[in-house]
């Protein structure tokens, strides 16, 4: 009787050791979760703000990259998408940027310009380049890479991505426009900066700088002739219900950067720069086939809604070169340094 008493009490110590073990291990699994959740760092979120609207070729680009990045960096890293300039201007999110927001906008050389690394500006020259192919050369070259820099020190933005194409910008207007002589005195709106200004002086047109949203009843009461962008940004504006000639001329090769502000750069990981950098330049080659595409189809229904659409002669694109090498040597970009235009045209080669 003693050693069945004994048996069952030793049974019974067991399982109560058994249980507490048990216990103990619940206990530290639930406190090694606790912890590890505390731990897990909050995820890093860019807000990317643009004025295209959502649908248009660059916004589906934005969408791509969003996918990526947070796919690829298992949700530590987020995009936050603003389209339709709900994030305020260029200009507003870049003064964003720069005071150490984790913001991100698209840029070219005329806002660099004006950002005081003035060199840049040359790459929204007049019929610089000749092909997409010479603008991305250009933006691979040791020359475009120190100009990155400079933009970094000076003006506190770095450079995500550098070959997004934004489009060829072309000319849409009220008046035909076949020979360089129809350019004299037409009013053409602008953006509001000097570079693109002074592109469209040299050619004998008045430019015309001004807000987009107010170009479509500027060509109604005729207060100007017509407007220049790429045609995507053309045919979105319905422009072409109120100007019908457009003249194909590329003047610029509008390619856009995505740039973000060095204080957010420098306070990512290496690791983490690598994947923005990666999946944006991934995003760009997409929504580049994205653009082709759509502007292919743009041009057709240009046709079909009654637009005069001009491929410039040979002779015609010689005479806006020719007009357009006065662009280079313009003293209002007496601050470029001496041979840039040399130096830039080198790089292409």
């Amino acid at each position: 009787m003693l050693k069945f008493k004994f048996a069952l009490t030793a049974t019974a110590a067991a399982l109560i050791a058994l249980s507490g073990c048990g216990g103990d291990d619940s206990a530290k699994s639930n406190s090694e979760s606790t912890a590890t959740a505390a731990a897990a760092p909050e995820p890093i979120i860019l807000r990317v703000g643009y004025e295209n609207h959502p649908g248009e070729p660059f916004d589906q680009g934005c969408q791509k990259w969003k996918e990526l990045l947070e796919q690829r960096s298992n949700g530590t890293m987020k995009i936050e998408l603003y389209p339709s300039s709900q994030l305020g201007s260029k200009d507003d999110i870049m003064d964003q940027m720069v005071a150490g927001e984790p913001v991100c906008t698209l840029t070219d050389g005329a806002f660099y310009y004006d950002r005081g690394v003035r060199d840049m500006g040359i790459v929204f020259g007049p019929f610089l380049f000749d092909s997409w192919d010479q603008a991305f050369k250009l933006n691979a070259s040791p020359w475009y890479q120190e100009q990155s820099k400079l933009l970094e020190e000076k003006a506190h933005i770095h450079i995500v991505s550098t070959d997004w194409r934004y489009g060829a910008r072309h000319t849409l207007t009220t008046k035909p426009v076949n020979k360089l002589a129809d350019f004299h005195g037409l009013k053409v709106r602008v953006p509001t900066n000097n570079i693109q200004v002074k592109g469209f002086e040299v050619l004998g047109a008045t430019p015309t700088p001004m807000a987009l949203g107010e170009v479509y009843t500027s060509i109604q009461q005729g207060t100007i002739d017509g407007v220049e962008n790429p045609l995507a940004v053309l045919y979105n504006g319905k422009f072409h219900e109120v100007a019908k000639y457009l003249l194909l001329d590329g003047h610029v090769y509008n390619v856009t950067n995505l740039v973000v502000g060095v204080d957010f750069w420098n306070s990512l990981t290496a690791d983490q720069q690598k994947l923005l950098k990666e999946t944006c330049d991934e995003a760009g080659k997409y929504q580049n086939g994205v653009q082709e595409k759509a502007e292919q189809e743009i041009l057709k229904k240009f046709a079909d809604e009654g637009v005069t659409i001009t491929e410039p002669s040979e002779e015609f694109k010689k005479e806006l070169k020719d007009a357009a090498m006065k662009f280079y040597s313009l003293p209002d970009f007496k601050d470029w340094t001496p041979g840039l235009y040399d130096t830039v045209k080198k790089e292409m080669q």
